[in-house]
């Protein structure tokens, strides 16, 4: 195979194993979702190398989804990191050959804090699936790799499953954006939850803002002094009635020989798409981009008055 071969099959053989387990899932999943819906504490996720790599995403998926969640490193779990462990927790413990040495010995000390076991194994045959009370089924057929040595279709699966509970669980709680911005409040996640079209916009007096009549030279003199990528045009009472974009001028100065005695009004978007500034910056988002024709810029309007604009560089 080529290289480009290899790649492809990688993908693909990652991908069978989720479809597999998907439908191999389907019918035995439900009481371990409603075991860890029914947690009174926090969820402990332990594994080993690959295993602990992942255990340790999923721990970070669910706290951040609205359940409680705290990674335990199997090894340094009998060195005095046991102190995470409360009644109440529920504990998560991941291994693709389900013998790995520290979690079977971890598995009778968490039993010791009244903690119930749920294991993600590749082997419904190991000691710890037997020792648990739920287990995952995440066996795979095959790894990616031509020797099928290295943990990569296995790892996958189990990280998939992970994110899987995750987000049953988020509906099971009603998990809404608001819950979501409290646990990301930095980083572009946050800020486009939290923060509002006000605070990123550009005020009306930076803006260009034409009337109906005023002439396509003194639209893009307008256009060009204040070069934000759109002109709002506004009647009288200063509401919006159209708008003009860079492209909307790009456009008309290929299609028209002549732009003496064109106005705004001959070249505006009526009732263009508008935000309030009190709506939130992904909002403004998703009025720009889920669309069959994306846009790149919106009017800010306050009762009908423009007060800004905003475009899409301004939210990222």
């Amino acid at each position: 195979m080529t290289l480009k071969d290899v790649f492809i099959h990688t993908l693909r053989t990652e991908s069978a194993a989720i479809d597999a387990a998907a439908q191999r899932l389907g019918q035995s999943i439900e009481p371990v979702i409603q075991l860890l819906a029914s947690c009174k504490g926090k969820v402990v996720v332990s594994g080993v190398g690959k295993s602990g790599l992942i255990g340790r995403k999923i721990s970070a998926t669910f706290s951040s989804t609205g359940t409680p969640s705290v990674f335990l490193h199997a090894g340094e779990a009998f060195h005095g990191d046991l102190g995470v462990c409360a009644e109440g927790d529920l504990a998560l413990l991941i291994s693709h050959s389900g013998t790995t040495v520290e979690l079977v010995r971890l598995i009778p000390i968490l039993r010791s804090f009244g903690i119930k076991i749920i294991a993600i194994v590749g082997n419904m045959e190991s000691p710890i699936a037997h020792d648990a009370d739920i287990v995952i089924d995440a066996s795979v057929e095959k790894e990616s790799d031509t020797m099928n040595l290295v943990p990569t279709s296995s790892s996958t699966l189990a990280l998939a499953v992970g994110d899987a509970l995750a987000i049953a669980l988020m509906e099971n709680r009603h998990f809404s954006k608001d819950d979501f911005a409290r646990y990301h409040p930095g980083g572009q996640i946050g800020k486009n939850l939290l923060w509002k079209v006000h605070q990123v916009m550009h005020p009306k007096q930076r803006v260009a803002c034409v009337s109906p009549n005023t002439s396509v030279k003194e639209v893009i003199i307008q256009m060009t002094r204040y070069p934000l990528g759109a002109a709002c045009v506004v009647n009288e009472n200063q509401h919006l009635v159209g708008l003009i974009t860079d492209g909307d001028i790009r456009r008309i100065l290929v299609e028209w020989d002549e732009i003496s005695g064109k106005t705004a009004d001959n070249l505006m978007t009526r009732s263009p798409i508008a935000i309030a500034p009190s709506n939130t910056l992904i909002q403004a988002i998703e009025l720009m981009e889920k669309r069959e024709s994306p846009i790149s810029v919106l009017p800010v309007v306050d009762q009908g008055k423009v007060t800004g604009l905003i475009r899409i560089h301004d939210v990222y």
